[in-house]
């Protein structure tokens, strides 16, 4: 979905008064931690809006060389099977603040590894029109960092 079919979709759901949910993230190797994370963040509003970094921002973003494993395309497309997930959209950029100015969902969610919603280059923005910023707790070991360390480790 292009950005402007996905700031639309997001519109036409908000003019039917439906709360729009957004999440983004690099969701690299699929894992019960994310699945357990857009559930939660799905269960917050009627629908769940994912950006998804481009290929080019994960390495920006300094995942390591090897990083994203999977193409941008097939993330995205993993993400939309998930019952729980309406739309995706992948963004170029590091930051998902353009984005989120595109859509202006109700709730903005991010995962446990922020400690604040201060921290975050976005809130800012969300709070300007009136959103809320909610931060999930994160499903405790499971993580894509600790997935390649044990594919890549010598003791598998």
């Amino acid at each position: 979905m292009t950005r402007d079919e996905f700031a639309a979709e997001a519109a036409r759901l908000k003019a039917d008064g439906k709360c729009v949910v957004f999440t983004n993230g690099v969701f690299d190797i699929l894992h019960v931690g994310h699945l357990r994370y857009l559930q939660q963040a799905r269960a917050l509003g009627d629908a769940l809006f994912v950006g998804v970094n481009a290929d080019a921002s994960v390495r920006r973003l300094g995942k390591g060389p090897e990083r994203p494993i999977n193409p941008e395309g097939e993330r995205a497309e993993l993400l939309l099977g998930l019952k729980c997930v309406d739309a995706v959209c992948v963004f170029e950029e590091d930051t998902p603040v353009e984005l989120i100015r595109a859509v202006q969902p109700s709730i903005h969610c991010k995962g446990g590894d922020y400690a604040s919603p201060d921290v975050l280059p976005e809130t800012a923005i969300v709070r300007e029109y009136g959103g809320e910023v909610v931060i999930l707790p994160l499903v405790p070991g499971r993580s894509t960092t600790n997935v390649v360390k044990k594919l890549t480790s010598p003791s598998r």
